[in-house]
Order: C-alpha cells, then structure tokens, then sequence
C-alpha cells in the first residue's frame, strides 16, 4: 500500500488495528477448528469489505473509500477453505498501473464544490466493496455508486462489470432485494442530480425488465429498500446531498434532520404515480431486516437510529463513547395502505445493533426470526460484540456473546441440508480474537442460539473488519 501522510492510530483509526488492509491474496484449508464443521453445510460464506491500496491523505480516508476485498470460507463435507481475492475492477487496475493513488474517494466531493475538475479517468472509482447478491446463478459485489461486478465462484475471480446488456441506466444499490419465489430482484439507484431515485426489476432470467424514476423532493443517500410479495420499499431518509450547503461551506452529503423521514411503497411494476408515501418520525435506517404484507398493513422491520453523521465518520471515530444515537435499534412500521395511517415503535429498547438478516428464502415474506450484530456503545470504533436473534412471535432477545476481546460482523443465516423450518441451519460470522491476533470463522446453530458454537475455525491469516455478508450454497 502506498499512502500519502503517516498512519496512526490516531490520525485515521479506519487504518489501524484489525481495520488495517491486507495485500497479499490467500487460498488455504482451514486446519485449526475447535468443534466440527457440520456435514450438512455445504457452500460459501463470503464477507466483502473495504480494503485500500493506495490512500491518498491519511486524514481523509473515508471507511467507504477502500478497495473491495472478498474473504471467503468454502465448507465441503465437514471441511473448510479460506480465500480472499481483490474485486479487481478497472480502477484498481489503472492505480496499480500508475503505482498511485487517482481518485480521492468522499473527499471528492469536496473537490467538486471548489470546482477542481475531477481525474480524466472519471469522477469516481467503482470500489465494489459493500455488499453482495446472488441472483441467477450469479455472485455480484456491489457498491452503491456504481455497476455490479460480477464475480466467479469459488475462486472468486472477477468476471468485470455487468450492466444487463447494457440495460442498466442507473447506479445500483448495494442492497438489492431477491424474491425466491418468483426468482425477480429489486433494484434502485440514487443520485445527488436528477432523477434522484430510478427503481429497476431484473426477471428471474437477469434481464432488465422494468424501470422508472421515482420523484423526491431532493437526493439523499438510500442504502437499503424492503420488498413484500407485491410490494417494493424505498426509504427516504434525511441524510442528504446539498450542493448549496457545500457552497456556504458545509458537507455535500449530510444530516438534514428537517428533510423527515417517509417510507415510501410502489407496487413491483408500477411507476412514479403509484408512489404512495408514509411519513414516519424523522430517523435514520441503513438497513431493513424484512418487509410483508398482513391484509391492508405492510409492515417493514429494520435498525433504525436517531440520527447519522456517516459523513464526518473519519474526524469522530473514538470520540462518542457511550454515545447512543447513532446507533440503532430494531424498530417496526405497520403502514395502512388502504387508510394511510402509520403505528411505528420499538422491537428491543435494551440492545444496538445493526446489519440485520433473515433467512434469505422468505425475503419479502412473513418472518419470524431476524438475526443482528450487536454494538457494545463503550467501544463504537470495534464493530459487534454479540449476535442477536429475535423472535417475532414471543419477543424473545437471544443474545450470542462473543467474549471479552473478540469482536464480529454481519452474520448470515445459512439454510442446513433438509431444513425443515425457518430457523433450521446455522449463523455465520467472522470473529476478531483481539487478545490472541486471530481471525476465525464461527458456526452457530440457529436453533441453539445461545450455546456452544458448533464449530470455530481459526483463518490461518488476518481478516480485516468490513462491511457486508452473504452465503451461496453448493450446488
């Protein structure tokens, strides 16, 4: 990696410790496990995350800046492989080309507004290094900003960007929803420039087969939707693009807490006019865990927080300890479609968390588990402390602890051979052994949420923090 200023813990924590970016490139078997791998796993469990080769100002890096790298554990009959791979996009490439940094990540836009013209290579990089989907026998990393990268399985090669046959005529989002059952997903891009919302459906077979605009007063940054069996979710939340805010001085892309906060519902091919919008209070959500319908009602479920400043993430990290507002909780909105009445409020008041899943086979569909990571508010720079799962139908909290120094991310619910109920297979994360200096991949069994975890296998190299999970199983 080659940088411009020194690193320290201090001048960019995203830089340090276990945030630190890794370079070299991996294909091991997994040796160390304490417990068994289950026989009736069988797929990959990928982790996707920001991983900077070259950082142009140290003080700058931004956590969404880094390049995308894929770390992976591949389970085969009671066995497991590590691999992790660069998302080799075009960007990367031209850098590694220059043997230097050409694009400045968020501090971009800072340079827009002072009228600097941007690399003759574009405006921005795509990163790829946020999210992943499978759809159509297909692995995509994705960045919000940008297309797709497709991706090949296992050896996680990059196949390059995919557009649809040239179809797509909008960013996509990093969280783009599936519908196992009619095999169409949902996707959206936002944008500081008009059209500031473009909603798009992709037939079972990956072709492009819907798409329209959407009208919204001004553009904010839309990370996540929900999806019901006839229904898509958008979230216009306040965190919001400003040029004349940066022209007096301040962010581009801020918190705009007058801007509310509405959940708006279209029907899955509808348009603009369809739109109907709920006000909800003014909130901030990054992520839903599900959304169904219930006769007039949809109800959507997610983490929701008072309130962000994901922009100022670098310059207040290590600075909020025990601060709670940022973090969210999960919360529920029963939206009346026939009436357009709204009932909203809490799901657990005692736990923070975030990055919430469900079983992926009932997306868009009544759910009665959501698994989460829990946040430890003493220490907000260190990602989860614990695995949740919630139980719909009691209220029960079940809380995975994860142990004195040992730190996770996303878990992802992996369906067992022969499931036969919803929560019938396992939870997957990556744990950070901070005392030891090990990485690990941990099994949990979903039905035993609370016990021993199944299996913890030591990754014979260091995985960094990142951002977002997900699980492919064999075919």
């Amino acid at each position: 990696m080659t940088i411009q200023g020194k690193i320290t813990k201090a001048s960019n924590p995203f830089l340090t410790g276990n945030y630190a970016p890794v370079m070299d490139e991996h294909v091991s078997p997994c040796l160390e496990i304490e417990g068994e791998i289950p026989r009736d796993l069988n797929g990959s469990f990928l982790r996707i995350g920001p991983n900077p080769v070259f950082v142009p100002d140290v003080e700058t890096y931004h956590i969404f800046d880094g390049d995308g790298m894929i770390h992976a554990v591949q389970f085969e009959d009671g066995k497991a492989t590590y691999r992790n791979r660069f998302v080799d996009t075009e960007g990367l490439r031209l850098e590694r080309a220059k043997g230097a940094w050409i694009w400045k990540g968020m501090a971009s836009m800072a340079d827009l507004v002072k009228g600097v013209p941007p690399p003759a290579e574009g405006m921005f990089k795509n990163t790829a290094n946020t999210a992943m989907v499978y759809h159509n026998n297909t692995l995509y990393a994705l960045m919000e900003a940008a297309p797709p990268h497709a991706i090949q399985l296992p050896d996680l090669a990059t196949i390059g960007e995919h557009t649809f046959g040239g179809k797509l005529s909008h960013p996509f989002t990093a969280h783009p929803k599936v519908d196992a059952v009619t095999g169409e997903m949902m996707t959206f891009g936002y944008s500081p420039f008009e059209p500031f919302l473009t909603y798009s459906v992709v037939d079972a077979k990956g072709e492009i087969v819907h798409t329209t605009p959407i009208t919204m007063p001004k553009g904010v940054m839309m990370h996540d939707c929900a999806i019901t069996e006839h229904h898509t979710v958008f979230l216009d939340m306040p965190i919001t693009f400003d040029l004349g805010r940066a022209m007096k001085g301040g962010l581009m892309l801020d918190w705009e807490p007058e801007n509310g906060s509405r959940l708006g519902v279209v029907p899955r091919f509808g348009g603009d006019k369809d739109v109907k919008w709920f006000d909800v209070a003014t909130s901030m959500v990054f992520h839903v865990s599900n959304a169904w319908e219930d006769g007039d009602e949809i109800i959507v479920q997610g983490s929701r927080s008072m309130r962000t400043d994901i922009s100022r993430a670098t310059e207040n990290a290590g600075h909020q300890d025990g601060a709670t507002d940022q973090l969210g909780q999960l919360y529920e909105w029963r939206l009346n479609m026939r009436t357009g009445a709204v009932k909203e409020g809490h799901l657990d008041t005692a736990n923070h968390c975030d990055f919430t899943r469900i079983n992926d086979d009932l997306c868009g569909r009544k759910t009665r588990f959501t698994y989460a990571a829990r946040f430890d508010p003493k220490h907000p720079m260190t990602p989860f402390d614990a695995a949740l799962k919630y139980d719909d139908s009691t209220g029960k909290v079940q809380i995975h602890a994860l142990g004195a120094g040992r730190f996770g991310g996303e878990g992802v619910f992996a369906k067992r051979a022969g499931a036969t109920s919803e929560d019938d297979g396992y939870v997957i994360t990556f744990v950070w052994d901070e005392t030891l200096g090990q990485s690990e991949c941990l099994i949990i069994d979903a039905k035993d949420f609370e016990g021993a975890p199944v299996a913890k296998i030591r990754i014979p190299h260091r995985v960094p923090f990142g951002f977002h999970a997900g699980w492919v199983p064999a075919a």
